[in-house]
């Protein structure tokens, strides 16, 4: 295992099409869910303990191995949200290619037949770590990060929000990313245990979806999600 491919897979500068999306921000802050600083951690705070804990979660079971068609049939299951569910496959696609260039592998390719139009994002970047040589803890803090970073990043090109200032909301965060992590790992190891896919978390964040059904019918939107 080599961590310092854990850098490369987290790096924002990794071609994985994240920088167009704000995870919801932009539609928040249109909304003045988010206005500043601290608005902007409970907004984080609210992401991560619920799409973020299933996301990584998904992500740590394809880590470890687990079927990534089921992983992705209970991606599909927990997010009610069509524009999220094209989201996430766009995300996913591009991830793929990315992923496949990366560390070329035999799993990557295989999910890519079975997915032509791109696989749910957390399934891709389980399988990626996979094939970096990561693990269930590197995949679930990967995910995790990206939750929170990407409506940070956002935030500061939409409101001009000072990036020292988003930047100390990620690492007040910090703490909770790891208990995030811990929990998602944690139900990863229960799919291997006998629970299936069904031992997943399936955390509702309500706001976040409606919000997106709305955000995916702008006329003019600065980010795709």
């Amino acid at each position: 295992m080599s961590r310092a491919a854990l850098l490369v897979l987290a790096d924002g500068r990794f071609p994985a099409g994240g920088h167009a999306h704000s995870g919801g921000a932009e539609a928040a802050v249109k909304a003045a869910r988010i206005t500043g600083a601290a608005s902007l951690e409970d907004f984080c705070r609210g992401r991560l303990h619920t799409a973020g804990l299933v996301s990584a979660a998904l992500a740590a079971a394809a880590a470890l191995g687990v079927d990534p068609v089921e992983l992705d049939a209970a991606a599909d299951a927990r997010t009610p949200s069509p524009a999220l569910r094209i989201a996430a496959r766009k995300l996913g696609r591009q991830l793929m290619r990315a992923a496949r260039a990366t560390w070329p592998s035999a799993e990557l390719d295989a999910l890519a037949r079975e997915f032509p139009k791109g696989a749910h994002q957390p399934v891709v970047l389980g399988l990626a770590a996979r094939a970096a040589g990561l693990g269930a803890v590197d995949a679930a803090y990967c995910s995790v990060y990206e939750c929170v970073s990407g409506p940070a990043s956002a935030t500061v090109r939409l409101l001009s929000l000072d990036p020292f200032d988003a930047t100390g909301v990620l690492a007040r965060l910090a703490p909770e990313l790891d208990r995030v992590a811990d929990r998602a790992v944690e139900a990863a190891l229960g799919v291997g245990a006998g629970g299936g896919v069904d031992a997943l978390p399936a955390a509702s964040a309500p706001m976040l979806e409606v919000s997106a059904e709305g955000h995916a019918a702008w006329a003019v939107r600065l980010f795709a999600s």
